[in-house]
């Protein structure tokens, strides 16, 4: 697989991404509706993949977002920089008092437990980045002038509003031109898409988007709600995959896009809020690669994890070049980094290649 990332020298950073980062707000053990006080963290489905290369894997990352200018969206920027993530491509957009102009999002999301699944409540119409228009970005400065080797956003952004479909179609095609690599999350999320056209709205974006994308990431509803491609013998109730079905439909998927050089997804199977079986795939050069199985994962805080597989396999590409050590990186990043508390990863990555080499839960002393 060639990718044909740009060479050393050539550019500022290793990943961007482009998307919202919303004030995460956690009641812990509890819930949301009981709760008397949570814990802030920074998190948003783009954002969180280059969080990880930056702070697990050491890549030079920064992220494409927009803040109200308030001390909302400053507590949000001292978020990120403790990431280590650059905060120079931040778009500041001057607000009211109240928020009617632009505000910031936040995200209530408790984790769950047993057999009481992950709850999420978010409150996020109107922010800064959902209102920000193409040309509210350099584009041509960033992918151009400064360089990037690697671009990441995904669905989620995507349906914010009408401006977010036109700015990210805007973004992937200039990072293309300058011969960035881009990666795509589908994260399909029917709720988000509802009030800018629904369904037929996010397969006319997402089409329009899979022409560009270099590495596309999405399970079976993904695709098949955002591209309309159906996968054959599926569960109806997507609590098992069908893998056949599933290798089949990413075939025809490459097919009708042949820019495609990597498409992969998480394999989850969920026992109870906090036991999973996990694993992934990735496809490449007309063969899959499965990681390896993490059966009975113990689970801590599971939002998160498709985000820390995704950097895990955008490390593992970029360094290595072979899908299926990509595939097992991104495996055994989102598994550790559902072990922790928050949205963004807090392993090492020692720790991960550990984990992909047999490791166990000793101590280490």
């Amino acid at each position: 697989m060639d990718l044909n990332l740009k060479k050393e020298g050539t550019y500022a950073f290793d990943a961007v991404s482009l998307g919202e980062v919303m004030l995460r707000l956690d009641p812990g053990e509890g819930r949301i509706r009981t709760a008397r006080q949570f814990r802030a963290w920074e998190g948003g489905g783009e954002y969180n993949v280059v969080r990880g290369l930056r702070r697990c894997f050491g890549l030079k990352t920064a992220v494409i977002t927009a803040f109200a200018k308030n001390e909302v969206g400053m507590l949000m920027e001292d978020f990120i920089l403790q990431g280590g993530v650059d905060t120079s491509l931040i778009k500041w957009m001057d607000t009211d008092g109240i928020g009617r102009v632009c505000r910031n999002g936040i995200n209530f999301t408790e984790r769950g437990f047993g057999i009481r699944g992950a709850v999420g409540c978010s409150d996020r119409a109107n922010t800064a980045i959902s209102k920000a228009k193409p040309e509210d970005f350099d584009f041509e400065h960033i992918f151009g002038d400064l360089g990037v080797r690697w671009l990441h956003t995904g669905g989620i952004y995507a349906a914010l509003s009408e401006q977010s479909c036109q700015t990210v179609i805007e973004a992937i095609k200039i990072a293309k031109k300058h011969g960035t690599v881009v990666s795509y999350d589908l994260n399909y999320r029917p709720s988000m898409w509802s009030a800018i056209g629904g369904q037929a709205k996010a397969q006319e974006v997402n089409k329009e988007i899979a022409k560009y994308v270099d590495v596309m990431i999405g399970n079976e509803e993904d695709f098949t709600a955002c591209l309309g491609f159906e996968i054959e013998g599926n569960d109806a109730n997507l609590k098992e995959l069908n893998l056949d079905g599933y290798n089949k439909m990413i075939n025809e998927a490459a097919a009708t896009y042949p820019n495609f050089k990597a498409v992969a997804t998480t394999l989850r199977t969920v026992r109870t809020a906090t036991v999973n079986d996990w694993s992934a795939i990735c496809w490449a050069d007309g063969k899959v690669h499965k990681a390896k199985d993490y059966k009975g994962l113990e689970i801590m805080d599971r939002v998160g994890g498709g985000d820390s597989f995704a950097s895990g396999l955008i490390y593992g590409l970029i360094t290595t070049n072979d899908a299926e050590a990509a595939v097992n990186y991104g495996a055994a990043h989102g598994a550790l980094a559902m072990t922790t508390p928050g949205d963004t990863t807090m392993a090492s990555k020692k720790e991960v290649e550990a984990i992909m080499g047999g490791a166990g839960a000793r101590v280490q002393r």
